[in-house]
């Protein structure tokens, strides 16, 4: 009896699904780690490193390595306009948990955030191309090198260039586009290039070694790279910016050029009629509307309420009575400013 062949599309989504479920639930683990740490001595926030000591920390430290993992064996089996979107999956798997795991309420739009999100990657995973797999290294340096693929990378490094140089010193902590205009461009590449390096794991474990070809070793360097800039950029944004703002905008850039670059590249979309390409289009677009109403919701909670402290003046002298007209209140807010 013939076994069940699963395609690569399959082994792709199951991955990716698990990789988004281990990363998510790596962001719980981790801060229930700090929270515990928090307790006992310095908090992390503040420059303190007792979480080091917190099994509960380095518990979720494994499981978003095993989930990132999972992702980059996933690019080698199915195309990124499959994979990528998926990864807003950990962004629903972080909320549910913190739900019940941390006390933090999920509100009835974060709940529209997740049903978006998973409506969305719904329409994407039935409609997601299948993808050819090269057959050696070779073969994807000749994808690389074709025209439309050189165009896309020497455009990216000279936004890339021009960010660095000329926008980041000027408006890089005021102006959120500059740090993760050049994360997201990185970004793009590097998928690109971690998706060869997978492919030549594969063939080398199958017995086709690809370890003698200069060109995997270029995919390499070039990987290496781009995430060193990728991650260094991030930081900046991190550190200069509001999360809750930075995580939706750079989702959305860095899963736009992402898939941009594959399709280039891998020609993901050839041989697809208009009606798929159109609905995987709409699909990753209510993706992208469920992480940003997601991530709004998280940052309307995490958004104390503005203080205020009131005072009464009586304009009243002895043990005369006046009216509330003659008398005033003055309010200070958390804005600072008199009422």
């Amino acid at each position: 009896m013939d076994k069940m062949m699963v395609s690569d599309n399959t082994r792709g989504l199951i991955l990716a699904i698990l990789s988004s479920a281990f990363i998510g639930a790596s962001f719980i683990l981790k801060k229930l780690g700090l929270k515990r740490a928090g307790t006992s001595g310095t908090r992390a926030g503040v420059g303190g490193y007792a979480y080091l000591l917190e099994p509960l920390w380095w518990a979720g430290m494994m499981t978003m390595i095993v989930g990132e993992v999972a992702n980059f064996v996933a690019y080698v089996f199915a195309p990124a306009v499959l994979v990528t979107p998926l990864g807003a999956l950990s962004i629903i798997v972080s909320a549910v948990l913190a739900h019940f795991m941390l006390k933090e309420r999920l509100q009835k739009m974060g709940v529209l955030g997740c049903v978006s999100c998973i409506v969305g990657s719904v329409v994407i995973v039935i409609h997601a191309p299948q993808e050819h797999t090269p057959s050696s290294v070779q073969e994807i340096w000749t994808l690389a090198t074709q025209p439309a693929f050189l165009f896309y990378a020497a455009t990216s490094l000279s936004l890339v260039l021009a960010l660095i140089l000329h926008f980041e010193p000027r408006y890089g902590q005021t102006h959120i586009l500059v740090y993760l205009g050049i994360c997201s461009l990185m970004g793009s590449l590097t998928v690109v290039s971690i998706k060869a390096i997978g492919i030549a794991i594969k063939l080398t474990l199958e017995g086709i070694s690809q370890v003698a070809y200069p060109q995997t070793w270029l995919f390499v360097t070039v990987a290496v790279v781009c995430v060193v800039t990728q991650l260094n950029y991030l930081n900046k944004a991190l550190d200069s910016f509001n999360t809750a703002i930075v995580s939706p905008i750079y989702y959305v850039m860095f899963t736009t050029l992402t898939i941009v670059a594959s399709a280039i590249m891998f020609k993901d979309w050839s041989g697809q009629n208009v009606s798929s390409i159109a609905s995987e289009f709409c699909g990753f677009i209510t993706v992208l509307s469920g992480t940003i109403i997601l991530h709004s919701t998280r940052e309307q909670e995490s958004s104390p309420a503005a203080a205020s402290i009131s005072w009464y003046i009586c304009r009243g002298t002895g043990d005369s009575i006046k009216n509330i007209e003659d008398d005033h209140f003055i309010t200070l807010h958390g804005s600072d400013y008199f009422q």
